[in-house]
Parts: structure tokens; sequence; C-alpha cells
């Protein structure tokens, strides 16, 4: 049956500007796709918006109607997490990235060959991240087949959208966490990609399917030379096959990638729009990618931390996009990525957890930390210019773009999800900034009704004595949200239209 939804909306336009709606009327239809929206209807031309689209006095059509203090959001995406170090997270705080893998990482990842612990495991993990208000995660498994197929059946069986796959390793590892051949590997990983594919659909009309198999090496330093070529053959054989892995995260990682890859020995890269790009390029951690041919439009990269300008180019030419995971990039000490020159460039760019080396499994953090890591780019280049985005901090509506529409367009689904506009999927947030969510960092906008209404005569839905409009009461309340808000102020998570998740669902 038809849902409509009444009350406040906030959806993302373009990287600064987004919409806030007070009194919109959103219609989800029976496939879970947004059928239309009217953006403004007042209490008072509520029924006869409903008579005009002929649903006045119809029992089959649900009506939600939020209350003061909630509003409807676009649901987060997650372009970068690690599911099984889900168990790890707090842990290692003191490692940067090589000896953390080494030391932290690997061993959990290991257990996961143990199908009881990994079902546990996952459930959880799933299960967390969907009610924190991710709609839509790119997850890599192990190395191990059976485990990430199971992964995979759980997302599936949780109904969250999701890129699942199983990462290719077979150098640099411990010898009781690598893969024995490079045969091996592939075999399994086309294992992974077949049952991922053979999934049932989870609706009818998402299209794509919401799980979809993504090819993860996990980086360049873990996989050998054939492997990679490899890689390389069974995407350039499968066009419509998504690429994760990592990418100048750490300094000594950039060290090692480019000691393993020597530039005289790389293969020709493919053919591309800008030869002169892709050949200065080179040598860089990017040009080791992109002459196996794992360079594309349907790349994801992540971290991006000391990317060199002919790397930026070439990733631009390329149409790939990059993963941000600042809350990682803080706590590994890799650094501070430069985003803002990322995003001048026209480069795709979302938020990535990195779950452990990021220390929360919520989205908000990353957009938290992503504001903290402009700011600290900005005020290491006083001189920074006036306009764009490169060493300035990120605004609001910048942060509120990459945790939705930019993360869409970096996992290649920007004309599926990420605004709450007729024609997309319904992935989408509830959020309550009121009282009664529980979370004490979050002012509420009940309680602002209570001050100022009662001694400014203001009324119901504005900030009364604050002096502030309805449009801008409700951008205040998405800024309290973004900075302070976490799981308790997400009421529902709804994906293609199905609720999955946040506090209101039982399952």
């Amino acid at each position: 049956m038809p849902r409509l939804f009444y009350g406040a909306l906030i959806t993302p336009d373009a990287l600064t500007k987004y919409r806030a709606l007070p009194h919109a009327l959103l219609c989800v239809a029976d496939d879970g796709e947004i059928a239309w929206r009217e953006d403004d209807v007042p209490s008072g031309r509520l029924q006869d918006v409903l008579a005009k689209r002929g649903l006045v006095d119809d029992p089959s059509v649900e009506f939600v109607q939020l209350k003061l203090g909630e509003f409807l959001m676009p649901g987060f995406v997650d372009t970068h997490t690690h599911g099984p170090q889900v168990p790890n997270i707090g842990s290692g705080q003191q490692h940067e990235l090589l000896d953390w893998l080494k030391e932290v990482t690997f061993p959990m990842e290991a257990r996961f060959a143990d199908l009881n612990f990994a079902r546990t495991a996952y459930e959880t993990a799933v299960r967390r991240i969907i009610n924190c208000g991710t709609t839509t995660c790119c997850y890599y498994g192990t190395l191990h087949l059976d485990a990430t197929k199971l992964l995979a059946d759980i997302v599936h069986t949780h109904g969250q959208r999701a890129f699942v796959g199983k990462c290719n390793m077979n150098r640099d590892c411990p010898k009781d966490y690598i893969e024995p051949s490079t045969a091996e590997s592939m075999t399994a990983t086309r294992a992974v990609i077949q049952h991922i594919r053979s999934l049932p659909p989870s609706s009818p009309a998402s299209k794509p399917p919401l799980v979809q198999p993504i090819l993860t090496p996990r980086f360049a330093i873990s996989c050998t030379n054939d492997l990679m070529i490899e890689l390389g053959e069974l995407v350039c054989s499968d066009l419509t096959l998504a690429i994760q892995t990592h990418i100048s995260e750490n300094a000594a990682e950039i060290a090692r990638t480019k000691q393993l890859f020597n530039v005289n020995t790389l293969p020709p890269p493919p053919d591309g729009p800008d030869e002169v790009v892709i050949k200065r390029a080179r040598g860089t951690y990017a040009g080791v990618y992109d002459a196996y041919g794992l360079l594309r439009y349907n790349t994801i990269l992540a971290h991006g931390v000391h990317l060199e300008a002919a790397e930026m180019e070439l990733i631009k030419a390329r149409q790939a996009g990059v993963s941000h995971c600042p809350t990682s990039n803080f706590n590994l000490r890799s650094g501070c990525a430069k985003v803002g020159a990322l995003l001048d460039k026209g480069i795709k760019v979302g938020l990535g957890t990195d779950v452990s080396g990021g220390f929360s499994p919520s989205i908000l953090r990353a957009v938290q930390d992503a504001s903290i890591c402009s700011k600290v780019v900005a005020m290491s280049a006083p001189n920074a210019p006036p306009s764009g985005f490169a060493d300035r901090q990120l605004s609001v509506p910048t942060l509120f773009y990459l945790a939705t529409r930019g993360g869409a367009e970096v996992c290649g689904l920007g004309a599926r999800i990420g605004q709450l506009t007729p024609g997309r999927a319904f992935d989408a947030l509830v959020v309550s900034t009121r009282t009664d969510a529980g979370n004490p960092a979050v002012w509420g906008a009940d309680l602002d009704v209570r001050v100022h209404v009662g001694a400014s005569g203001g009324e119901p839905g504005h900030e009364g004595g604050r002096g502030k409009t309805e449009t801008e009461e409700l951008e205040g309340m998405l800024e309290r949200f973004l900075f302070c808000g976490d799981d308790r102020n997400i009421r529902r998570v709804y994906v293609q239209g199905k609720l999955v998740g946040g506090k209101e669902c039982e399952v």
C-alpha cells in the first residue's frame, strides 16, 4: 500500500546547498520508489492536497505524520568499512597502519574461518550499522569464501543496500591468514560474485539488486603481480563489477607499494581520454592500479590521504571515487586528506567509517571528523583562495552532501539514492531531535517551544524568542543532529521503502 509522510524533510541538492522543507508531503509507492513530493503543504491545505491526489478517506494509504523536532532525510552511505573488524572497535589505538594490521586486524579476521563465530559477529555488526542510519554500505569481508558468502546472506536478510567483497590477499600477510595462490584467490572471488548475484531480489523494484558483489583487492601490497593481472582481466570482462581498495593511506604503505611495483615492470595501462595524465601518474600508487585496469568509473579508493597532484588528475580522468575516512585517518595517525582539493577537481567523494581503524560504525562520527579535518587543513593554509573548497573548512551543506548523495555517486548509485526526490528509491531516515530521543547532547526542539513560545507568544513550530523562521529552525535541527546526534536520534531506517532498522523497528 502507498505510504504518505507529512512533516519536515531535508534533502541535498548540491555540494553547497540542501532543501529544508518544514511542511513537505511525500508519497512512497508500493514498490519502494518515491512517487511524488509536495514541498509546501501547511496543515490548512493538507486535505485539499490529498483530495487533489485522490487520497482522501482511502483506507489503503498509510499516513505518517512527523512530530515537532522530527524530520525525514536520505539514509547515510558508508563507502568504506570492514565488517569483520567490528569486534575490534576500540582496540589497538597505539598503532599506525601496518603495525595495526599485523598486531590487531589480521588476527581477528583470521577467526572468521569459524563460521559460527562469523555468523555471530556479522549478525551483530550489520544490525548495528543499520541502526546507525546506514542504508547503503560497502563491506570488506575477509579472505574466506564461506564467511563472505555468509556476510552477503546476512546483509540481504536484513534488507540493507550493500556491496560485499571477499578480500584478495596472497602476499605480505601472516602465514595463517593468506591465500595460498593466485588461482585459489580467483576461484573464491568468482564463487562469491556468483553467490551474491544468485540471491533472490530483495525488492522487485530494486534495480540493480540491493546486494551487489564488489571486487576487493585489499591493497596493492597484499596482491602479487599475477593476481593483479587476473583481477584486471576479470573486471575487463565484467564491466558492471565494481572495485574497492585502499590508496595512499600511510607513508610507509606508499613506500612499500612503490618498492613492490617497480615502474619499469608494470604492464601498460589501458587507453584513456588523456594519455598525458596517464603517463604523468605512472609509477605512483594510483598508477599501479591503473596499470592493471583497476582504476575505473566504478572504483572506490579508500583514504587518499597523501595523493600526489598527478594521482588526483588520473583519478579524475578515470572517473573513480574517493572514500574519505577521517576518523580512521586521525586514529591511525595517517594524516588529513585534502578533500577540498579533490572536490575542486570534480572528483567524486563520499564518507567512510573504516571500522575498526575508525572507532565508530556511524557515519555521523565521520561527518564530525570530516569537519574537524577540514578545519585542521584550513588552519595550516591561512592564505587559502577565497573561493572553491581547497584549504577551506567544509560547510554543513557539504558535509551533509558527502554523507548522502556524495556517497551514492561514489557507489555508482547517484540516480537511485541519496536524495528524497521522485523516481528515486526511498532509502531514508526518520530523525528525532526531541528530548524523548534520550540523547543528552542534542538540545530538543520541543524544549525550544516550551522555553520560548510561552514567553514570546510564538507559534508552535517556531523558536519564538529566537526569532527564527521554520526553515532556519529546521536547518538548526540538522546541524545539531550531524554534530551531536547518534543512533538514539534515528527513529526509523527505510531501504527501498521497507522499514529495516531504527529505535522503532522490531526485528
